[in-house]
């Protein structure tokens, strides 16, 4: 993947830069790997809002990745590299060699059409977009979409450049640092793919203008200061002025940035030897 930098011909085009998604060898998604994304527009099933500054944005498909790879020992062949809107990383899509079915997966950083992936319970090659659990990857070994519990599918590490590093082996536990810093252990008998996601350069994209960012579903946000009391702790006064409170808050007044929203006695605590940054 590149970026591409137009010439400011515009205002919107001075400050934005675009993917020039050379990596992308598909251009249309499997049909029967594909469904409708209903937008809720951040409302709940009683049609209240409980995430602002979300609506419109254009019509998308989810693609069902398959988190699990639960065809062991079964070599697939990687048949295509395609975009995915939802998310940052590429997906690929591959074909088994066995029975000729096909899925998709997340597209670690250097797979490319034509090559061999398989998943297993058991040792195999430690090889980019192989899967297997904990207890045969070897120690240093990037890995992504990691389970936190055995068979549950990847939940963590699976946005565009990510990886994590597996720093020891100790009771039955893997110890792994975590792109955010963190710590943790994972039991042994969790999978995870070997390398780091593809696509690292997502994030040095630019979105420029308003308009970008409304299509991927982002409505406008207004700063509380702006606002009146009524309507916002930090709102009156006159002119540009501080928000006259010691830690800034919520509209409810709750208090906002910085604050841990963690449980203090979660079940997975004892698992975390250090927190993130």
């Amino acid at each position: 993947m590149g970026i591409r930098i137009y010439n400011p011909t515009t205002a919107g085009r001075r400050r934005s830069s675009v993917d020039d998604f050379s990596d992308i060898t598909k251009n249309e998604p499997e049909k029967s790997l594909i469904i409708r994304r209903m937008k809720t527009g951040g409302r709940n099933n009683q049609g209240k809002i409980t995430v602002r500054h979300r609506g419109g944005g254009a019509k998308q498909f989810i693609r069902i990745v398959d988190w699990r790879r639960e065809k062991y020992d079964a070599p697939a062949a990687v048949e295509a590299i395609e975009y995915d809107p939802i998310r940052s990383a590429r997906i690929a899509l591959i074909k088994y060699r066995n029975d000729g079915t096909i899925s998709y997966i997340l597209s670690p950083l250097g797979l490319t059409v034509g090559d061999e992936v398989v998943s297993s319970l058991g040792k195999i090659e430690v090889k980019t977009g192989n899967r297997m659990p904990f207890k045969h990857i070897p120690l240093g070994i990037m890995v992504h979409n990691i389970e936190l519990q055995a068979g549950q599918g990847g939940k963590m590490v699976r946005s565009a450049g990510l990886g994590a590093q597996i720093m020891a082996a100790e009771e039955g536990y893997a110890v792994l640092k975590f792109p955010s810093g963190e710590i943790r252990k994972i039991s042994e008998l969790c999978s995870a793919t070997i390398g780091m996601v593809g696509n690292p350069d997502h994030s040095l994209i630019r979105w420029g203008k308003a308009g970008r960012t409304r299509l991927r579903g982002f409505r406008p946000e207004v700063r509380g200061k702006a606002m009146n009391p009524v309507d916002h702790p930090h709102g009156g006064g006159e002119g540009h002025c501080p928000i006259g409170l010691k830690h800034p808050k919520t509209p409810w007044g709750k208090p906002a940035l910085g604050v841990k929203t963690r449980k203090k006695h979660k079940y997975s605590n004892k698992f975390i030897i250090k927190r993130r940054k």
